[in-house]
């Protein structure tokens, strides 16, 4: 360690004065380093920093920009002074600074100012009594620095009060006889510091009670404040100076006399008072100093309370409206606020209450009964705080306050209301709730539990959401402000938590809710509160005990409690909604169970096994809404345990007053139509059990007159009712239906409203007509099948239901469809029961269906197009049913029907609910139509045809759902087909049922003459199994999952029927029966496949399906098939198209040699027409590829003839140059050209018709022979003939690559030394040249098949940029080294001679491709040696572009010669690294790190030390990626600085460290990058196992500057440590640096330097450098234009005067 002496000649001064200066600096970064530095040095020289602070502070703001800066730097130094350093003259003279500064100007909490204020804080902590003496200097009546003065004491007491509460006497005595001058701007500051300095005073004497400074001086102080404050200040017109004086006079209140507290208050209160006039945050400020008035004045321990309480009325009644703040919203910003303030108000009543309990329980009660809402819900929520805090004090005023609250109960406001409902469960825990009152408040709770969700959404939707009221007692400045939540959502959940309080908490309230709650079950008024209601009557229930004897009793004891069959009518009712909230349907089960004693007593064992099975059904909510029919099943469970129940008890008189019941209900129900729909079943279910007819008349009139037939859902359960009415009285409800029916349009009032409008008349007729038709209907569903032939023919025969065709609206017309279905399902149903008769009339009814269902002219689609789509799906279901009814349908209607529904399968998805079940309809529909239809086989057959061919438009249409809609009707329909067809026995002897039966041989059985009509099957061939293949199999390659495996499934089932139908006798020879079962189990083997396993890889199960389908056609199916694919190729589905190619290619491939030539020419037309009118490349491809295929394996001349036709055609009639999407021949062209089979026929073919010689008939035995030529070829022809020879060309076919692969390396040289030239003239704007050199290369490479030399001249065969082209020619040679590596060795002698030429773009160009060529010369062993020579020769060429690449070449050698040429390498590499041209250099360094890669050791060791001087130059270059490669390769060098030549590169590593380290944070990633390996790599060398771990760090990886600087810290510290003798030389490179060209780097110099200087201990070293840098950093440095260099320079002289080798300077001063 060095002595303290060497410290004695550091400038500590001129540095501090440096740092002090630069807090004025522009830059943050500056002045916050400069304050960090200040601050390290205050505290080790408090007393210097103090002194350059006070020089600077001389000249005040004007001199100097930053005095916050300066005076918080100040009042940290002074706190950090020791005691026995504080120099009171020196303290009083930066004292004298502050105040002098402060007094300046008139500002008021400037930042400055705030700095100031905590500089003489500060020097108070040490010396109170000197900075008091120098505020007091400034106390005077006409200083205007008073409030500024003022406000430092305050903060002094504040931060100081055991040191200040000691001299309140003097501040008092000074402050006092200025009050009176102070202007009212001025006056809020006082006033803060009088609250301060009290509450110091407070916290004083509770810190030291022994010590009582509050003497008779300094009470007479204070209550001359207290009365200036109160009379004057508190007067103000300025609220500010109002608000402050009662703060602190609320402060005050406890410290002075109670003699003048008593005679202050009344004005004290007023004053309080007045602010309760403002807004939230005066009303909370207010409120606190009230409640310490009422606390000082009320709760003494030195006498009785001084204020009586008429008094304190008036101050409770403005508190009163005050509670309201608390009902702010929550997302207000002052809810805290709010929050707080009503907190406040509820401690002053309490104050109040323990004082005058019985007097304010009296005013609370007065205010409740004023019924103004303010003081109502303020006085409401006041008593909910305090009943439970002084119930004892309140005890015998129950009666009184129960009274109150009767009074409230009619009360309007929600705010009222909330707060009287949680007032009710207050004083219900509190035993206030007993007897009738106790039933009227729990009544008033049920009926806020009743709130419905209904009036919910009406509350937020009405305009005035928010019920507001005015704060009466802001006068000047309205506060509004809402009582309590107002909102009912928040009424109704306090009410039902609280109704559920009272019942599980308070044993007491049992006897007031049991029996009484049931009498709120029935009300309709309370219906919303039935499942809270509910739950509280099973909470009683279970907790009573032995409460099944006492029910009974209990409620018989009540004349007011509703009779059990009320309750169970009410109770099954509204069990409708399952999805009711609070788990309404859950509840009511419960309490059935729990009410069971009510009901007679059969029936409850019944509930106790049926009603869990209920329960478990609603229990899940979010499962049930997954079912979209829940409600129905949910009502059909309802009316089902209805009827069991009512079958249980077999009671008739009960059963006659529960019918009574239900009958009183439906006034329960007026508007609720759902409820009414299952209150109509539920009396027609009973009504059912009722053998009294008279009685049932009269009820089914009543049902009758109370249903809303307008409401569909009304109407539906009116005609379930009916119906189940019908079940047991059929001729009852028949009559009913009929005098309705005579009585349509009667009535008067009708006929008098008919005179005004025609409309009204109408939808009421349609109403009644639709609940007519319904009930008909459903009397029919219900009635028994033995009874109901005659009414149905009554009915429909005397055209009776034609009179309900009238109707127009949807939901009238759905009831008339509806009504239709249900009477074909009863005669249905009658033929299912054997009484089976035909339904006369069916035809007209089905066209009365069809006209229901079709849209009115005065249909609105966007009004009605839901209900249309239902009145269609509804009517398509009917239509069904009528299909399947004898008789059975004639063709005429059969095409009317499908005419009038076929059209929906293009209906679009959404919305999915309606569309998908009419869908369905349709599809039922259809093969209910295939099934009744016909009389044998045959006519079945092309019934099924006929429909088939009507979906095929849907089957091949564009729209995945249609697709998938037309598939699935095949897929029924051929089920139902396959179903009429499968009995019988199986050729192959399978036993039982299985898909090879049919029912007739023809072989077996010869002619069908002798055979009933109706087993006639239809034959093989009536099923036109070819056209019907090629429409299905594109779809098994379709994009929906599920379309491919039901079309998979189509053509199983079309095959399966296939093989059950008769043959002709003459194709039984070439059946085999074998191959097709065999085909046919395998395509059933894929299907099963596809139903197991969706993941299954979809080529191969399509593959597997041609392969069966391939096997299963004969050969007439399969012309077919080929002859219509142009459709199937067309099709608009991409996937399926290419599945249609595909199927074509293995048709041809695998029974090709069965067509003739007609068919071969006929299938070739096929495929060339869908070629031409297919648009995308890719399809038009795959095509061509067929007819390559067809050509292969049939006859190519008549497929080549074809072609050459077509094309002639389009050469004459079309300009070909010009068709959208290229022209469909010349990739014909181009297909036979690259197919390796047909290219050779296909240029023979085009040549022989060019030389107009005939072909030789090499593919005759394939197909026959053909004519080939025909005696006059037109031009036409002559000229496709001439572009399919330019085609073969450019396609690569085998003639015209074979020329060219002779002299394959002069071409491409040639090209290649082009290539430059031409990218030279291209450079001068010559574009032409290239572009036609690119074409001739590019056909070039399609001629000789490099197609990857092409993709590379396609990408970047037009970019101009040196660099970029040679690239490109590069990328040329790798690949055709790697494509050709024979046709190199001639190639690169070629371009060798190109070397020694003049033109210096072949020059570039030959070098570019022979730097490539290189890596693959090592093939020829001469070659190697020659290119090596002749790039040698060339690194010294006049242009830099060959210089370097021929370097470039030089290091490409293949690693396994490289060797013997290092040491020329390294040469060369040596002499470019002081190349003139900079790219040259560049590429000399990476060639570097490339070859010292595998470099030997005898190889780099002349030229180790060479290298490392001339990288160690480049590495100060300004090209960044020229410095990070100059680093990157010193790092590599590293491994061979061992042995001989350890110590020299040694020499070097220590060299270059500090740059290396300067570099690690350098601007550029890479270099940091680069420098960070180097470092890792070097560090070995040192032989410093400490070091090592240094480079391993998380601070040595980071980017950030922070870490940085702690690397450094620790990285010099082990430099010092281990290399202290080299100091010396990583300072003068540190020094060196300080003039580098990037601030980035000057900042690390100035750190690292810095460091190495605070943590050196050899005096040598440290102590020329450190004035040297200490200069630096105190001048030039310092004054850095860059903030970096600035703000590091600051840091770096803090750390220098804080090391330890300069502490001399720690008692230095300032001059």
């Amino acid at each position: 360690m060095a002595s303290s002496s060497s410290g004695s000649t550091v400038p500590a001064p001129e540095a501090v004065q440096v740092l002090v200066s630069s807090l004025a600096d522009e830059a943050p970064m500056v002045r916050e380093a400069s304050t960090a530095a200040l601050k390290d040095i205050a505290a080790l020289n408090p007393l210097l920093v103090l002194d350059c602070c006070s020089t600077v502070s001389r000249g005040g703001r004007r001199r100097f920009g930053n005095m916050a800066g300066v005076f918080q730097v100040m009042a940290f130094a002074v706190r950090a002074l020791d005691k026995k350093d504080v120099d009171p003259p020196f303290v009083a003279k930066l004292a004298k600074i502050a105040t002098a500064e402060m007094i300046s100007s008139k500002e008021l909490n400037s930042d400055w100012q705030r700095a100031a204020s905590s500089l003489l804080v500060s020097i108070g902590s040490h010396l109170p009594d000197l900075m008091m003496d120098e505020i007091f200097l400034h106390l005077s009546g006409t200083n205007s620095t008073l409030p500024a003065m003022v406000q430092i004491l305050a903060d002094f007491a504040s931060a100081e009060a055991s040191q200040f509460t000691p001299q309140l006497k003097g501040v008092l005595s000074r402050v006092l006889p200025i009050l009176g001058n102070v202007r009212d701007a001025q006056r809020p500051i006082f006033a803060h510091a009088f609250k301060c300095w009290c509450q110091a005073a407070w916290q004083y004497s509770g810190d030291f009670p022994s010590n009582a400074l509050l003497d008779s001086d300094v009470m007479s102080f204070l209550n001359s404040a207290f009365e200036l404050l109160l009379r004057v200040w508190a007067n103000s017109r300025d609220l500010k100076v109002r608000v402050s004086s009662v703060e602190a006079l609320g402060q005050m209140v406890g410290l002075i006399t109670r003699l003048q507290l008593k005679a202050a208050l009344p004005r004290l209160v007023q004053t309080i008072l007045e602010l309760y006039k403002k807004d939230q945050e005066v009303a909370f400020l207010a409120t606190c100093s009230l409640h310490n008035v009422l606390n000082a004045s009320l709760l003494s321990e030195d006498g009785p309370p001084l204020l009586d309480f008429e008094e304190l009325t008036v101050i409770l009644a403005t508190l009163l409206p005050v509670v309201c703040i608390n009902s702010e919203n929550k997302e207000h910003s002052d809810f805290s606020v709010g929050l707080k303030t009503y907190n406040e108000v509820q401690h002053c009543f309490l104050t109040v209450g323990l004082v005058y309990s019985e007097d304010l329980f009296m005013f609370l009660l007065n205010k409740c009964r004023l019924k103004e809402e303010p003081y109502t819900y303020g006085a409401l929520c006041v008593l909910k705080h305090l009943l439970p805090r002084l119930s004892e004090a309140w005890h015998a005023k129950r009666p009184l306050l129960v009274e109150a609250v009767k009074l409230l109960l009619d009360e309007q406001s929600l705010g009222i209301r909330k707060a009287l409902s949680e007032l009710i469960v207050v004083m219900a825990s509190n035993c206030y709730v007993v007897g009738p009152s106790g039933e009227l408040f729990v009544e008033y709770l049920v009926h806020h539990c009743a709130i419905s969700d209904q009036e919910l959404n009406n509350f937020e939707n009405s305009k005035d959401v928010r019920s507001s009221i005015s704060f009466h007692a802001f006068q000047q400045k309205r506060l509004e402000v809402k009582i309590g939540a107002a909102c009912p959502a928040e009424l109704r959940s306090i009410c039902e938590k609280g109704l559920l309080l009272l019942t599980i908490t308070i044993p007491e309230m049992e006897y007031v809710l049991w029996p009484f709650l049931l009498k709120m079950i029935v009300p309709r008024k309370y219906t919303g509160a039935a499942a809270t209601v509910c739950r509280c009557i099973s909470e009683l229930c279970r907790h009573r005990s032995s409460y099944a004897s006492s029910v009974l009793t209990d409620c018989k004891a009540r004349t007011d409690i509703p009779n059990p069959e009320d309750l169970f009518a009410r109770l099954v009712v509204l069990l409708h909604d399952p999805l009711a909230r609070e788990q309404l349907a859950t509840q009511i089960l419960t309490v059935l169970c729990y009410l069971g004693p009510l009901f007679p007593r059969n029936v409850s064992l019944f509930w106790q096994d049926e009603i869990p099975k209920m329960k478990a059904y609603v229990s899940d909510t979010e499962d049930l809404k997954q079912d979209p029919a829940y409600q129905e099943t949910w009502d059909n469970m309802i009316i089902n345990f209805l009827a069991e129940s009512l079958d249980v008890i077999q009671d008739p008189e009960w059963l006659i007053s529960l019918g009574n019941a239900f009958t009183k209900q439906y006034e329960l129900y007026t508007s609720d139509d759902e409820h009414t729909a299952l209150l109509h079943r539920c009396l027609g279910m009973l009504l059912q059990k009722i053998d009294d007819r008279a009685y049932v008349r009269e009820k089914i009139d009543w049902m009758y007159r109370q249903a809303n037939i307008s409401v569909p859902t009304n109407r539906l359960g009116l005609a379930k009712g009916m119906g189940l009415v019908a079940s047991s009285h059929l001729d009852t409800v028949l009559e009913k239906l009929k005098d309705i029916l005579d009585n349509v349009g009667l009535n008067f009032f009708q006929r008098f409203l008919s005179l005004f409008s025609e409309r009204v008349k109408m939808e009421d007729a349609d109403d009644i007509h639709a609940a007519l038709a319904l009930m008909y209907g459903y009397a029919a569903r219900y009635a028994p099948s033995t009874v109901i032939e005659a009414r149905i023919d009554a009915l429909v025969g005397t055209n009776m239901l034609s009179r309900l065709l009238h109707v127009r609206c949807h939901t009238a017309k759905q009831a008339v469809i509806t009504a239709i279905d249900l009477l074909g399902r009863a005669v249905i149903n009658a033929a299912e029961s054997g009484a089976s008769f035909p339904l006369k009339r069916r035809d007209q009814l089905l066209d009365y269906i069809l006209t229901l269902m079709g849209r009115d002219d005065t249909d609105s689609f966007a009004d009605s197009s839901l209900e249309l789509l239902r009145t269609q799906s509804l009517a398509l279901s009917a239509c069904t049913t009528l299909v399947s009814v004898e008789p059975k349908l004639t063709i005429e209607t059969r095409n009317h029907v499908m005419k009038a529904t076929l059209g929906f399968f293009a209906l679009p998805s959404d919305p999915s609910d309606i569309v998908d079940p009419l869908i369905n309809n349709l599809i039922t529909l259809l093969c209910a139509i295939l099934l009744t239809s016909g009389e044998d086989g045959r006519s079945r057959a092309e019934q099924l045809l006929h429909i088939l061919r009507q979906i095929d438009l849907y089957i091949s249409s564009s729209m995945e759902h249609q697709r998938k809609r037309g598939c699935i009707a095949v897929h029924e329909m051929l089920l139902k087909f396959r179903a009429l067809c499968s009995s019988g026995y199986c050729t192959l002897g399978c036993h039982g049922s299985c898909v090879h039966t049919k029912q007739i041989d023809r072989m077996l059985h010869g002619n069908f003459s002798n055979l009933p009509s109706a087993f006639v099957l239809p034959s093989r061939a009536s099923l036109c199994l070819g056209e019907r293949v090629i429409v299905y199999l594109p779809r098994c390659a379709d994009t929906s999952a599920e379309v491919r495996k039901v079309s998979a499934q189509i053509l199983d089932i079309l095959f399966s029927i296939s093989l059950s139908l008769p043959r002709p006798a003459e194709s039984n020879i070439s059946f085999n029966a074998e191959l097709s079962y065999g085909a046919l189990s395998s395509l059933e083997d894929v299907i099963a496949i596809l139903r197991s396993d969706t993941s299954i890889d979809q080529s191969e199960v399509f593959n597997r399906v041609l392969s069966s389908v391939c096997n299963l056609l004969t050969k007439d199916e399969l012309v077919g098939t080929l002859h219509g694919c142009t459709a199937a190729i067309c099709d608009k589905v991409r996937q399926s198209a290419e599945g249609a190619i595909q199927a074509v290619v293995e048709f041809v491939t695998r029974r090709g040699i069965e067509l003739n030539e007609m068919d071969v020419s006929r299938t070739t037309h096929a495929l060339l027409s869908a070629t031409l009118l297919v648009p995308e490349k890719h399809l038009r491809h795959e095509i061509l590829g067929a007819i390559s295929c067809l050509a292969e394996n049939t006859s190519s001349q008549v497929v080549f003839n074809e072609v050459l036709a077509v094309a002639g055609r389009d050469i004459l009639r079309k300009d070909i140059s010009r068709l959208r999407g290229g022209w469909p021949m010349q990739d014909a062209f181009y297909v036979f050209s690259q197919h390796t089979v047909l290219s050779v026929l296909f240029l023979e073919h085009v040549v022989s018709i060019l030389n107009h010689t005939p072909i030789p008939k090499a593919d005759s035995e394939k197909g026959g022979s053909c004519n080939l030529f025909d005696t006059q070829i037109e031009d036409n022809i002559l000229q496709a003939a001439l572009l399919a020879l330019t085609a073969l060309f450019r396609g690569g076919g085998k003639v015209g690559k074979k020329s060219v692969e002779q002299s394959y390396a002069a071409v491409l040289s040639t090209l290649t030394l082009h290539l430059g030239s031409c990218h030279g003239l291209a450079g001068s704007d010559q574009q032409e040249s290239l572009r036609t050199l690119l074409a001739a290369f590019q056909a070039f490479c399609e001629c000789v098949g490099d197609l990857e030399m092409g993709k590379i001249l396609a990408r970047d065969g037009e970019q101009n940029e040196n660099e970029k082209w040679v690239t490109l020619i590069g990328d040329l040679a790798g690949c055709i080294s790697i494509k050709r590596p024979k046709e190199v060795p001639a190639i690169c002698i070629n371009l060798c001679k190109a070397l020694n030429g003049h033109q210096t773009y072949q020059r570039e160009s030959a070098a570019a491709a022979l730097s490539e060529f290189v890596r693959y010369s090592d093939r020829v062993g001469s070659l190697l040696e020659q290119l090596v020579e002749a790039m040698c020769r060339h690194v010294s060429d006049e242009s830099p572009t060959v210089r370097r690449l021929c370097l470039r070449g030089l290091v490409q050698i293949p690693s396994v010669h490289i060797l013997q040429y290092t040491t020329q390498i390294l040469g060369v590499i040596l002499a470019l690294l002081e190349d003139p041209d900079e790219s040259v250099e560049l590429t000399a360094v990476s060639c570097l790190l490339t070859v010292l890669e595998s470099s030997p050791n005898d190889a780099v060791d002349p030229v180790l030390l060479s290298l490392s001087i001339r990288l160690r130059n480049l590495q100060s270059c300004m090209n960044d990626k020229m410095r990070a490669n100059a680093f990157a390769a010193f790092g590599a060098l590293s491994k061979y600085g061992v042995g001989a030549q350890h110590e020299a590169f040694l020499e070097q590593v220590h060299a270059s460290l500090p740059r290396l380290i300067l570099h690690v944070h350098d601007d550029d990633l890479s270099v940091r990058q680069a420098c960070r390996n180097t470092l890792r790599q070097i560090v070995p060398l040192m032989e410093v196992d400490s070091m090592t771990a240094r480079f391993n760090t998380h601070y040595f990886n980071s980017d950030h500057r922070s870490d940085y600087e702690d690397f450094i810290r620790d990285l010099t510290r082990q430099l010092c440590q281990n290399f202290s003798p080299r100091i010396d030389t990583y300072m003068a490179s540190a020094v060196q640096a300080f003039d580098a060209p990037w601030p980035i780097i000057q900042a690390n110099a100035i750190y690292f330097s810095s460091c190495m200087l605070s943590l050196s201990d050899d005096q040598r070293i440290s102590t020329p450098f450190f004035a040297q840098v200490f200069g630096m950093l105190t001048g030039k440095m310092s004054r850095s234009p860059d903030a970096v260099v600035r703000a590091t320079c600051l840091s770096a002289l803090g750390m220098l005067l804080k090391s330890s080798n300069s502490t001399s300077w720690r008692t230095s001063r300032l001059d």
